[in-house]
């Protein structure tokens, strides 16, 4: 899942707000990485930014999990969220950026400081020869893919039905069934808040890699996304690389589907998965795939396969990408496999928290959960699999309030 997205009423529990009137026409210094934009780099701004406080952070993430936000602010404005970030400078805390909450696990203390929650919901779409998609941070993914199909674009109908807002894309690259949609992005426009100035990052600058790029990595905390624009060739062929997309079609007899075909029956795999959101699902009541898949030397595959008992070419496995050379001598690995390994099975219970009944590498809220029932199941998934394999796993979703969140 991507910095996820849900669509929240107005909450009730909002205990107070208050209204601040900050000068936003200072700099501070700092190297811009990405080509500015000197139109608003200035930020003189001396509106009001309208700053909550005390806000359940729980009700914005698809955990459903978590303490308060000391300060809490909704805005699409790029001025705004630099207010807000000054506000958090002054008040000496450390402020976070929110999506949508899908792919967030927030301490069960809250956060000390300043969220901003981006809510932008503007979309153009540009189709000739090629088709461009620019879309701000908030809009809801899934409704992007739905776009992009319906005018013939392809390259993300792979990434239908992930849970998460536009922004949060670009932040972990976010992938599915042989996509990545660093495929697509050509652009994303952010607020550098080192130096107080709106910018414009081209792919390169982004810097992505497997479930990575500069805005989780070398430059986390540095960005405030608020646009991304995706480029599209008209009229290619769906991608069909991954297995199961592969027998969804066999078994329907559809030798040839469509753009349009392939995102809905993503949508119905991942549904099987309880990987999509959905009311009626209590094992959607999750942050997605909990953790990543390990990328491991090829040579660990016959040490593998001797503790699972079977043949080398059984071990499920998948090309590591493009990031390491030779191309040959890394393999992306089934966390969904090793956590089987390790002994766990669907529907694993331990406290209030538990695995998805429908696929082992979803941690779910079985209902009342703390984030502290999350980390321990999570510490036991980690612990098991290591002593198993070897291999420790990596934890997808990004923690807040923790001691070690950033």
């Amino acid at each position: 899942m991507i910095s996820g997205y849900i669509e929240f009423s107005p909450p009730e529990s909002r205990q107070s707000s208050s209204c601040f009137n900050l000068d936003c026409t200072g700099v501070e210094h700092g190297t811009p990485i990405g080509r500015a934009l000197p139109v608003t780099a200035s930020f003189e701004y001396s509106g009001s930014v309208t700053i909550l406080e005390n806000i359940s952070l729980a009700q914005f993430t698809t955990l459903a999990v978590g303490g308060p936000a000391r300060w809490f602010i909704e805005t699409a404005d790029e001025a705004e969220i630099l207010a807000a970030v000054r506000f958090a400078r002054q008040q000496r805390v450390p402020y976070f950026i929110l999506g949508g909450g899908s792919n967030l696990l927030v301490s069960d203390d809250g956060f000390p400081g300043v969220v901003i929650r981006l809510t932008g919901k503007n979309v153009e779409i540009d189709s000739r020869d090629v088709a461009t998609i620019r879309a701000d941070a908030g809009v809801e993914w899934d409704s992007i893919v739905r776009l992009a199909v319906e005018n013939n674009c392809d390259g993300i109908e792979c990434l239908a039905g992930i849970p998460g807002s536009v922004g949060g894309t670009p932040v972990q690259n976010v992938g599915a069934y042989g996509q990545e949609v660093s495929g697509t992005i050509e652009g994303v426009r952010a607020v550098d808040l080192q130096t107080d100035t709106v910018v414009e990052l081209s792919p390169n600058q982004c810097g992505f890699a497997y479930r990575r790029s500069i805005f989780n990595t070398t430059h986390r905390g540095r960005y405030a996304i608020t646009r991304v624009m995706y480029g599209f060739t008209l009229g290619g062929a769906p991608n069909l690389a991954y297995r199961d997309v592969k027998n969804y079609f066999a078994e329907h007899a559809i030798a040839h589907p469509s753009l349009a075909e392939t995102a809905a029956a993503v949508r119905e795999i991942r549904a099987r998965k309880g990987m999509l959101i959905a009311a009626d699902d209590p094992d959607s009541r999750s942050a997605g795939s909990f953790f990543k898949n390990p990328i491991v030397p090829v040579a660990k595959i016959p040490g593998l396969a001797a503790i699972a008992d079977c043949h080398p070419d059984e071990v499920p496995q998948f090309p590591a990408g493009t990031d390491f050379a030779p191309a040959d001598a890394m393999v992306k690995l089934s966390a969904a496999w090793l956590i089987e390994l390790a002994g766990f099975r669907k529907g694993y219970t331990l406290g209030r928290a538990g695995l998805s009944t429908k696929h082992v590498l979803a941690i779910v809220n079985r209902g009342g959960a703390t984030a502290s029932d999350i980390v321990a199941l999570r510490d036991t998934i980690q612990t098991a699999v290591h002593a198993r394999t070897a291999i420790r796993l990596e934890q997808e979703p990004v923690t807040l309030g923790f001691p070690t969140s950033h």
